[in-house]
């Protein structure tokens, strides 16, 4: 183990070696769909079974972020986002300016989210906007991530995707 840390601390790699250790332990896990209501200040509780996995796993900064797809917010703990940035960041060159713009793009329109007593965070206003929500919004475990819908596009986007076709052209295609 010295001969191998030895070798990460002279390749100038102990901080990306020592993100990767702390992120392949973690085994959160979020799944389901939750319903819940934003107040008129734009807070909303982070759902109990999901604030327990965040802390099972030690995570106490969350990221918020556009969903670079969808309509809809994504959640990222800490550990998780970190990952990607770096994954992200590994793949770009610092000396070609359209990669650096991306990278740029990327990052520049982040929020930190932090949880009240209760459990509660508050969604700034751009972000309502972006993800067109107003009252009611639909919380989606997406393994790592939590997705925020608002529940009106979350119903019209569900009818869009015809499960059983596509698992099954998925799964039998390395078949």
């Amino acid at each position: 183990m010295l001969f191998l840390l030895k070798n990460v601390v002279n390749c100038g790699e102990l901080r990306t070696f020592v993100r990767q250790k702390r992120y392949i332990g973690s085994n959160m896990r979020f799944i389901g769909t939750i319903e819940a209501k934003v107040d008129q200040k734009g807070r909303v509780f982070l759902p109990a079974q999901f604030r327990r996995i965040l802390q099972a796993g030690n995570e106490e900064r969350l990221i918020l972020r556009k969903d670079l797809y969808e309509d809809c917010l994504v959640i990222y703990p800490e550990t998780v986002w970190n990952h990607r940035l770096d994954e992200l960041h590994a793949r770009l060159s610092v000396w070609n300016k359209k990669e650096q713009q991306l990278f740029r793009q990327f990052v520049k329109d982040v929020e930190w989210l932090s949880l009240d007593g209760n459990g509660r965070f508050l969604i700034p206003k751009r972000y309502l906007k972006m993800a067109a929500i107003i009252q009611s919004v639909v919380f989606i475990g997406m393994d790592e991530t939590i997705e925020i819908w608002a529940k009106e596009k979350n119903d019209s986007e569900a009818e869009n995707v015809n499960l059983e076709t596509e698992m099954e052209r998925i799964m039998m295609s390395g078949i």
